[in-house]
């Protein structure tokens, strides 16, 4: 009778250990999945901008990962900086303007590029002739796998006489570099090491 109840007592015991490693795994699984619960709920609450609205009303605007959109932001800056360099008409004021607004996307290589051109007499050429010049970008190619981030543009290049009109092709490099964001310069890029590589006549069609 003795053995007996000391064989209850033992499986009672081990009853109640089982029972303890069960509740003490549960709870383990429990406070495991709650931290895993909070952590995610802080990353999603990181991916929110909550923006004032001159101090009265709350929007939410959802925040996207800047590096998605760094390469078409790259092919941007490159393609605006293009239309403003080389879209020309016969107006001082209208280079001048195009020419400040190129600048802020740039560094001295396009300025120097610039002065260049001017001590040609290009940009008078473009005055007296009446010449309307205009660029069409067919397509920027961006390396990203090492900065600063080499860029080769392939555009077309419109130039538009009284008499005739000549289209060139223009291929152009250079390198890009991280940025602050601003007014003047939206994609937050800077060009560097422009260099014109090619650019020649493709035909010349008369009006």
């Amino acid at each position: 009778m003795e053995f007996k109840t000391l064989r209850n007592i033992e499986n009672s015991f081990r009853q109640i250990r089982l029972y303890a490693i069960i509740f003490a795994l549960l709870c383990t699984g429990i406070v495991g999945y709650a931290i895993w619960k909070s952590y995610s709920f802080a990353e999603k609450q990181r991916e929110k901008i909550y923006v004032l609205d001159q101090g009265k009303s709350l929007m939410l605007a959802l925040a996207q990962d800047a590096s998605i959109n760094r390469p078409v932001e790259a092919r941007e800056h490159v393609r605006r900086f293009h239309e403003l360099f080389f879209t020309l008409a016969p107006d001082k004021n209208a280079i001048e303007s195009n020419m400040k607004r190129a600048f802020n996307l740039a560094d001295k290589s396009v300025f120097d590029y610039y002065n260049d051109l001017a001590e040609k007499g290009y940009y008078n050429r473009i005055i007296s002739g009446n010449v309307q010049q205009r660029v069409e970008v067919d397509s920027v190619i961006c390396n990203f796998d090492s900065y600063p981030y080499s860029v080769k543009t392939y555009s077309t290049q419109f130039i538009i006489r009284s008499s005739n009109v000549t289209k060139r092709n223009l291929v152009t490099s250079c390198n890009l570099l991280n940025s602050v964001r601003s007014d003047n310069n939206p994609q937050g890029f800077n060009i560097e090491k422009f260099a014109v590589l090619e650019n020649r006549d493709l035909e010349v069609v008369e009006r």
